[in-house]
């Protein structure tokens, strides 16, 4: 039983969770089919809502059909960036292969109006490659990556907009301005 209402800035926050795998799956699948305006994916490789939600490109075409902005910001594959993170991380699913798998998905969308894919600023790749934020409407999953960790083994909020220039607003602008300096992915 809860024993205090939150009343300040906290009040944004949804639920946190220690791994972004732990996150049900059912959230995620959720918050994309609640949302009506806009939908972005900024993680450095998003490859990983392909996995786990089944037919995702058939779920961004829906989404697109109804008049969603879809968005997706990638690490570009080819940078320093990307292969100096995969350096850090030296798994064998590099960091470049994931963001192939994005685009080997999102290529699967047919009618790809409405939907945007952008590579993240080289100077803008080192603040993506870190910190991930998701957002659907007025909800968001922001993932912190802790060091040499990988996106699922990395901490996520899950935020709502209750506030102005509150926590949501302030990792959305993040997002944004990582967004506006991005180049079109080829």
């Amino acid at each position: 039983m809860k024993t205090a209402v939150k009343a300040g800035p906290d009040r944004e926050i949804v639920s946190v969770y220690p791994y972004r795998s732990a996150c049900p799956k059912a959230v995620w699948a959720e918050l994309v089919e609640q949302a009506k305006q806009e939908i972005l994916f900024a993680g450095y490789t998003n490859y990983f809502i392909f996995l786990e939600q089944p037919h995702f490109h058939l779920t961004i075409q829906r989404k697109l059909d109804q008049g969603v902005r879809v968005r997706f910001l990638l690490g570009n594959p080819e940078s320093e960036t990307t292969r100096a993170r995969e350096a850090v991380e030296d798994t064998p699913l590099s960091v470049s292969t994931r963001i192939r798998i994005a685009q080997d998905n999102l290529a699967k969308v047919t009618a790809r109006e409405g939907l945007e894919v952008r590579y993240s600023a080289e100077e803008d790749a080192a603040n993506h490659v870190g910190l991930s934020v998701f957002r659907f409407d007025h909800d968001a999953l922001v993932c912190t990556h802790l060091a040499r960790l990988v996106g699922h083994d990395s901490p996520m909020l899950h935020l709502r907009k209750r506030d102005e220039h509150g926590m949501f607003d302030r990792y959305a602008e993040h997002a944004e301005e990582l967004w506006d300096r991005a180049a079109p992915a080829r």
